[in-house]
């Protein structure tokens, strides 16, 4: 389907003054700066909000090496018993507590999970894998402090690739227990060989250049992209918690996420491919803006507590295991 039309306007807005300009002739700094003052701050007023009975304290962890991690922990007006580890997007590189937090809000809102958020730390200062083992020690703080419950580990974008390899250490070392994946428009091929060949390339916000420029900060040792919790698509899946992958029809990462899709059913993982048609990379941070992102993320959230099932005092059937696409 065309473009959704609100995005197409937001797109040309910031066009106006001349193309975007590249990830890599921003610097560090000043996309942090941008894509931190592209995140919507939550009202001054949060009665007028959204979900603004969710609550949020601000705690501390220590990852492996000792340093010590922020982190943010979102509680639900009614709480249903689950848990979720959210690891925010960025490319590896920007990103942070603030810029996801209403993001957080909508899935412990939705979900009735206490939501774990943690500021790992980022690249170039800090590459692979240093993020990747903070977002590791962040699932087992999480499993520690709120046990019993089912846990769930979320990401967008680069986030959804750490969930990725959060899931893949978690089966290798076979104790903590997970109950499912929440995967929203992942990367999963360093060599972007998929997003080359993608359409939507350029000009959807997310660019091919971009993409690349992310890797070589994230990951600069060419040898280690073929790890894989950075190659997912070359890892071994079988035997991951079952997911619900979110793709966007106008984002470079698009095929390379519907191929993760695909792996993870051959591999005997239930999965749950939700397309984005018309929307780009990015809309589940769009909610406050586009309405067909609000509802597209209300569709990915409704299909991740279908597959988790209903709690014990809820009288819901539970989730088909089986790989299917939601068109609706």
């Amino acid at each position: 389907m065309p473009l959704d039309r609100i995005l197409r306007h937001l797109i040309a807005w910031q066009q106006a003054d001349g193309p975007p300009v590249p990830a890599r002739a921003l610097g560090v700094e000043e996309a942090r700066r941008r894509y931190r003052a592209n995140a919507a701050p939550l009202p001054t007023d949060t009665a007028q909000g959204p979900h603004p009975e969710v609550t949020s304290t601000d705690e501390t962890l220590t990852a492996a090496d000792g340093t010590t991690l922020a982190c943010r922990v979102y509680t639900p007006p009614t709480d249903r018993g689950r848990l979720v580890t959210y690891l925010h997007g960025g490319g590896w590189t920007v990103g942070d507590l603030d810029s996801h937090d209403l993001a957080c809000r909508s899935v412990a809102d939705a979900l009735g999970a206490v939501v774990v958020a943690v500021d790992y730390r980022r690249a170039p200062e800090f590459p692979y894998p240093t993020p990747l083992l903070d977002c590791i020690a962040t699932a087992r703080w999480a499993a520690r402090v709120h046990p019993g419950r089912p846990h769930v580990l979320a990401g967008d974008s680069a986030g959804a690739s750490l969930a990725v390899g959060v899931a893949l250490d978690a089966r290798d070392q076979g104790d903590l227990p997970l109950a499912a994946q929440l995967l929203l428009y992942p990367p999963t091929d360093p060599r972007l060989l998929f997003a080359a060949g993608s359409a939507h390339a350029e000009g959807h916000l997310l660019s091919l250049d971009d993409m690349a420029y992310h890797y070589d900060l994230y990951v600069p040792d060419a040898h280690r992209r073929r790890d894989p919790a950075v190659d997912l698509l070359g890892a071994d899946l079988r035997h991951l918690p079952p997911a619900v992958v979110a793709t966007a029809e106008f984002d470079p990462l698009h095929d390379e996420g519907v191929e993760l899709a695909d792996k993870l059913a051959v591999s005997g993982v239930p999965v749950r491919h939700v397309p984005g048609p018309g929307l780009v990379h990015g809309y589940f941070l769009m909610q406050h803006l586009v309405p067909a992102a609000a509802a597209r993320s209300a569709l990915v959230l409704a299909e991740l507590d279908t597959l988790l099932g209903p709690p014990q005092h809820d009288d819901r059937p539970a989730a088909d295991e089986h790989c299917e696409a939601v068109r609706a």
